[in-house]
């Protein structure tokens, strides 16, 4: 991604009390003390870098122009490479700072170098030996900024302490004309043959039917490069689809719904070789759906950088451990939790519900019952007839 053109410094400016006239006095002054005769340095020279293998070293022909009237006393050139790139020396009228990402600038390495000589109007320079880089393991599309001033534009406050260099000093030499550049700040793409395997893991679920689970699935950008996403450029994107029978209670950040699925980004545009994206979700069981399966894909679109397309695509198993309710016409539950869902029918799996064979059981006793009590009754009267009968011949 490009990086913002300023330099972030900390600095005080002391402001003295005015009177109104003092005020009037100031609002002149532009005008009145304006330099005609001031430089204008612009740098050039250089054009996009392609096709670096990692680990080789090349040059950067860098020229420092004075397009303005006046001549500049000193001059500063900053270097500022992103993180597949590195300096290969840092000559000793140089310093280097490592600056961590912030204000959506990736991670980079700059390198000022204090060139104490005049550069005169109209006349083109160039580094007595150019400043050489090297393109590391890491590297794929990197970028390289380069800004040239009459001030030290000190150091970043948001990096490490600056090292001075310790490789003989470069001087600035009269060079050619053409090429002399026509701004003071420029970006120079710098391109690595190199690949980024993009790849996602899924999940294995396990739970009862009611019960709220964690699903945690994964995207790794397993390298050997870092990838850089420039601002404006879309970054991938992973689609997580939670299992059939279930429902979302929590969603992490940086998803959204989107139909049966979620959209999930990344929390930065800068994938790091090694770099992982976790997303933990939080699934409610609501009833067993037999064979049901989620997934967890790569959007689809063009990574020539990433091969291979094997690992995109991963997925989510459910088991369900009481096997609650299929979700499927006349099907049942199976496991020690189908009583608690008042079914009694054999499950589509092949397994019987615990109410299954008492239920059973009870509707083959009920007629055997009936005619046991049938039989008491009907002994019952005979006996009362035989006392009756054996009551009367005795009287």
């Amino acid at each position: 991604m490009p990086m913002p053109p300023h330099i972030r410094r900390a600095f005080r400016v002391a402001v003295a009390p005015f009177g109104a006239a003092g005020l009037i006095a100031l609002a002149a002054a532009p005008a009145a003390f304006a330099d005609e005769a001031a430089p204008e340095l612009v740098i050039g020279g250089i054009g996009p870098i392609d096709g670096v293998k990692p680990g080789s070293t090349f040059d950067l022909p860098v020229t420092v122009a004075n397009k303005g009237a006046g001549a500049a006393e000193k001059v500063w050139v900053t270097y500022s490479v992103t993180r597949g790139l590195d300096f290969a020396e840092v000559p000793s009228n140089c310093r280097t700072q490592h600056v961590r990402p912030y204000d959506e600038m990736p991670e980079r390495w700059t390198m000022v170098c204090a060139f104490d000589q005049a550069v005169e109007p109209g006349v083109v320079y160039t580094p007595d030996r150019p400043l050489r880089v090297k393109a590391l393991d890491r590297a794929l599309n990197d970028e390289l900024r380069l800004r040239v001033g009459e001030d030290d534009p000190g150091a970043d406050d948001n990096g490490t302490p600056p090292v001075a260099g310790t490789a003989p000093a470069v001087k600035l030499v009269e060079g050619q004309a053409g090429g002399e550049g026509s701004a003071q700040v420029i970006d120079v793409p710098v391109t690595s043959i190199n690949t980024a395997d993009y790849q996602v893991t899924g999940a294995a679920l396990k739970g009862r039917v009611g019960e709220t689970v964690p699903m945690k699935v994964e995207f790794t950008n397993a390298g050997p490069a870092w990838v850089m996403v420039k601002v404006g450029d879309r970054s991938v994107r992973v689609m997580i689809k939670p299992p059939a029978g279930t429902s979302v209670v929590k969603t992490p950040g940086f998803c959204k719904a989107k139909g049966e699925a979620y959209d999930c980004g990344t929390s930065e545009r800068a994938l790091y070789e090694g770099g992982r994206e976790t997303y933990t979700f939080e699934l409610k069981i609501d009833k067993r759906v037999a064979h049901t399966k989620g997934s967890v894909a790569l959007s689809t679109e063009a990574r020539p950088f990433d091969p291979d397309k094997g690992n995109d695509k991963a997925d989510i198993t459910l088991d369900v451990t009481d096997g609650g309710p299929t979700g499927s016409t006349g099907s049942s539950t199976s496991g020690s939790g189908g009583s608690a869902d008042g079914s009694s029918s054999t499950g589509d799996d092949g397994t019987t519900a615990n109410g299954g064979s008492l239920a059973e059981t009870g509707s083959s006793a009920l007629p055997i019952t009936g005619v046991a009590a049938a039989a008491v009754v009907t002994g019952a009267g005979l006996l009362v007839i035989v006392r009756r009968r054996r009551s009367q011949s005795l009287s």
